[in-house]
């Protein structure tokens, strides 16, 4: 059993200088919704110093509403928009001695492409475009994951450790008081079942499969140092090897 575990990091609300060294993804903050060339490059660093996968982490630029507001954006803002965010964070990143490894898009712009072909193409577009190598993040089973496979890109199925599933595969919106899961036991049951089983309990009870490639811990919320500690801890102890996606054959 093997998994990558990422971190969406970067974006001045968390404390990555405790997280980073306990996953192997992270996916950084590219001054849109979140984060400037400041915090960029410290993230970057530490993702040098712990030996952490970087990734682009585009986001709508919507600071207000934190990214997580669907914007009505035709795709070809889309597109570009996204490869700028891309080619932001990896000139810092040039300059640093680093290539990024991965792009995963963020909050509204993430659950978007997930369910809308158009708004994935246009991303993996960009993506493709800049370079063919990076490896799309994307829900799994996703219109977003499918878009990139099309392109020509590896993708990486993802998984979330303390968010809740809609019966169809989709994440419980952030509209609803139980989208996110609170309870360390809790998310850590849904992390075993995702690694062992390559499934998911929804909200409402159904028994969802769902190809689990990389594992996401939101790095905002307040204890996120204290979930990827235990998580990765909990994975240890089942013996699965955590590793960057670029790693796993």
């Amino acid at each position: 059993m093997r998994i990558d575990f990422n971190c969406d990091l970067g974006e001045g609300c968390g404390d990555d200088a405790a997280i980073i060294p306990l996953v192997t993804s992270a996916s950084i903050a590219c001054g849109a919704h979140a984060g400037d060339e400041a915090t960029m490059r410290a993230t970057l660093r530490l993702c040098r110093e712990h030996g952490v996968a970087a990734g682009a982490h585009p986001g709508y630029a919507d600071r207000a509403n934190f990214g997580r507001v669907e914007l009505p954006l035709p795709p070809a803002e889309i597109e570009r928009m996204v490869a700028a965010q891309i080619a932001t964070l990896a000139a810092i990143a040039a300059s640093e001695g680093m290539r990024l490894a991965h792009v995963k898009p963020h909050g509204a712009l993430y659950n978007v492409a997930a369910r809308d072909r158009v708004v994935a193409d246009a991303i993996a577009a960009a993506v493709a475009r800049f370079d063919p190598r990076l490896i799309l993040f994307g829900l799994s089973g996703s219109q977003l994951t499918a878009a990139g496979e099309a392109a020509g890109l590896r993708v990486a199925h993802e998984v979330f450790a303390e968010r809740r599933y809609e019966a169809q595969g989709t994440l419980t919106p952030r509209s609803r008081d139980d989208a996110v899961i609170h309870g360390l036991d809790e998310a850590i049951a849904q992390v075993r079942g995702f690694v062992r089983e390559q499934a998911v309990t929804a909200r409402t009870g159904e028994r969802l499969a769902l190809r689990a490639d990389t594992l996401c811990l939101h790095g905002d919320r307040a204890d996120a140092a204290q979930f990827a500690r235990a998580i990765r801890d909990a994975l240890h102890v089942d013996g699965v090897d955590i590793l960057p996606v670029g790693a796993i054959a």
